[in-house]
């Protein structure tokens, strides 16, 4: 079971005296939902690029499966060991849905025939219907944009999925929509999502909720589903 456990985690940038990431030690699971709140400004963007590998810690350490990730390929690790689902969907304007969903598994070599083959998989189980596959990202509604973005996030297999704001922009349908999207990727295969959020009912329905203030992440529940 893949994991993603924080030492002593700390981030300070250059020329800033104070630490915008303080001390972080926690513990990221497959099949389970985690949510990140906490007000502008307390550190959660800059936790968030830790996690993806975009920075590295100034003290502590990163651990996936145990590695510190400090000493792997970071290009590599953002292909294909965790994947990012963000609130303004970004997706390529210039391709397809389908050539969204296909671009990162030929990113990675994956024959173009088998890629679209899972690309229709994907696209079907996140409920984006047919017709609509061929279109561009533009003719689509925003909780549609998101469905395909979710779809391109699974698209490399990787089993960590960080996900910043991934309901900002949609209605309360869509949000309830891309919820349960989520959460039936941990609980029923076996996912780690990782969501951070300003949004009451995404943390509702997590596992576990963390609350980010001043840089230290503090648990606000654990296992809340269990009691």
């Amino acid at each position: 079971m893949s994991a993603l456990a924080l030492k002593n985690v700390t981030y300070r940038y250059k020329n800033s005296p104070k630490a915008a990431v303080s001390g972080i030690s926690c513990l990221f699971e497959e099949g389970k939902v985690y949510s990140i709140t906490g007000p502008s400004g307390s550190g959660k963007s800059t936790f968030l690029s830790l996690l993806a590998g975009m920075d590295l810690p100034t003290e502590g350490e990163i651990l996936l499966d145990g590695e510190n990730i400090a000493g792997l390929d970071l290009d590599r690790y953002r292909r294909e060991s965790i994947s990012m689902i963000f609130q303004a969907f970004h997706l390529f304007p210039l391709l397809t849905v389908m050539e969204n969903v296909c671009f990162p598994m030929e990113l990675c070599g994956v024959n173009p025939k088998d890629a679209r083959k899972r690309a229709e998989a994907l696209l079907e189980g996140v409920g984006i219907a047919k017709e609509k596959r061929d279109r561009f990202p533009s003719k689509l509604s925003g909780g549609e944009r998101q469905r395909v973005a979710i779809a391109r996030s699974l698209a490399s297999n990787a089993k960590i999925i960080l996900a910043d704001e991934p309901t900002g922009n949609l209605d309360y349908a869509n949000t309830q929509n891309i919820i349960e999207i989520l959460c039936d990727l941990a609980h029923s295969k076996g996912y780690c999502v990782i969501i951070v959020t300003h949004d009451s009912e995404v943390a509702e329905a997590a596992d576990v909720a963390f609350r980010m203030r001043d840089g230290v992440l503090q648990t606000e529940w654990r296992e809340k589903k269990n009691g």
